[in-house]
C-alpha cells in the first residue's frame, strides 16, 4: 500500500508540475505577443518599447522578439551579457587610476547597462545619445537608469548627426557604439564615413568599442573599414560570443602592449571590478 500511495504521489506531483509550467508560460510569452510585431511603422514613427520579467531577468524589446537589452533585477548595475562585458575591453588599454576622470559616450542606450556601469560603478562622466525617447523613459522607470545630473547626460538625438556636429570633437575618451533597430539584423550605422566621424570624437588616447551583430552584418567588412581608418595595429577584434556578437576595439592611435602589461592590467581589473577580463585575453587579438 505504501508503494502504491507513493506512486500516486509521484503522478500527482508530475501533474501539478505540468499545470504550473503551463500557467507560467503565458507570463513569459504574452508580452512577446503584445509587442506589435506585425505593426507597420510610418516614416518617423518609433516602434513600441516593451519590457517583461522572467525570473530575475528583465528584458527590453522594441516591437519585436529581438532582445535589445536585459538586466538582472537583483543586480541592476552589473553587466551580465558577455558581449557588453567585452565592450568594456577598452579598460585593457587605459590608466585604471584615472578612469573616473574620463569622458564616456554611448551611441544607443539599449537597457542602459553600459551607461550605468560607466557612470555609477566607474564614476565616469557619461553622455548617451538615444534616438527613441520611449527607450529613455522605459530605462528610467524599469531599468534603474539615474536621472540626468552633472555627471550623466542622456540625450534624445540622432547618432549620425551628433558625430558630425563637431560638438564632441576630441572630447570623448571612451566611445561605445551599439546601434540597432527593432529587427537587430545589422548595425544601423556601419559605414566608413560614420566610423571616421566617430574617430574624430576621440581624445588622443581615446578608444572606441563597436558591437557587430545580426544576420545581415559582416564582421570582416566592418573590421576592414576600421583598420583602414585607425591603422591595423590600432584595431583589436574579439572572437564572436555564443550569441553571435563580435566586438571591435579601435584605439585613436596605435599603441604596443606586451603580454606582461596586458596580464597585469587584467589582474587589476578583476581585482577591482570583477569583470571577466582574464577571458578577454583568450578572445581578443589584433585584427588582421
Amino acid at each position: 500500500m505504501d508503494i502504491f500511495l507513493g506512486f500516486l504521489a509521484c503522478i500527482a506531483a508530475a501533474l501539478i508540475g505540468v499545470y504550473l509550467a503551463k500557467k507560467q508560460a503565458p507570463a513569459f510569452t504574452n508580452p512577446i505577443n503584445t509587442l506589435g510585431i506585425n505593426k507597420k511603422l510610418e516614416p518617423g514613427e518609433f516602434p513600441p518599447v516593451n519590457y517583461f520579467d522572467y525570473g530575475d531577468m528583465r528584458f527590453l524589446h522594441l516591437g519585436s522578439p529581438a532582445v535589445q537589452g536585459s538586466m538582472r533585477i537583483s543586480q541592476p548595475f552589473d553587466i551580465h551579457l558577455e558581449y557588453q562585458q567585452r565592450m568594456m575591453g577598452w579598460m585593457l588599454f587605459t590608466d585604471l587610476e584615472k578612469i573616473h576622470q574620463l569622458q564616456a559616450m554611448q551611441l544607443g542606450l539599449g537597457a542602459a547597462s553600459l551607461t550605468k556601469y560607466c557612470n555609477v560603478t566607474l564614476g565616469m562622466a557619461t553622455t548617451v545619445i538615444e534616438l527613441n525617447p520611449q527607450v529613455i523613459e522605459t530605462c528610467r522607470l524599469w531599468f534603474n537608469l539615474p536621472n540626468n545630473n552633472d555627471r550623466l547626460n542622456v540625450l534624445v538625438g540622432d547618432a549620425a548627426e551628433i558625430v558630425q556636429s563637431g560638438q564632441w570633437k576630441e572630447k570623448v575618451d571612451v566611445l561605445q557604439v551599439d546601434l540597432y533597430d527593432q529587427d537587430a539584423e545589422q548595425p544601423v550605422l556601419d559605414t566608413a564615413d560614420f566610423y571616421l566621424n566617430c574617430k574624430q570624437l576621440l581624445t588622443e588616447n581615446g578608444c572606441m568599442t563597436v558591437n557587430i551583430f545580426g544576420r545581415q552584418s559582416n564582421i570582416k567588412e566592418s573590421a576592414k573599414k576600421l583598420r583602414q581608418l585607425f591603422g591595423p595595429q590600432a584595431v583589436w577584434l574579439f572572437k564572436p560570443t555564443k550569441a553571435g556578437n563580435s566586438i571591435i576595439v579601435a584605439l585613436r592611435k596605435p599603441r604596443l602592449f606586451s603580454k606582461h602589461e596586458l596580464t597585469r592590467q587584467v589582474q587589476a581589473i578583476e581585482a577591482r571590478w570583477h569583470l571577466p577580463s582574464k577571458k578577454w585575453l583568450n578572445a581578443i587579438a589584433i585584427s588582421n
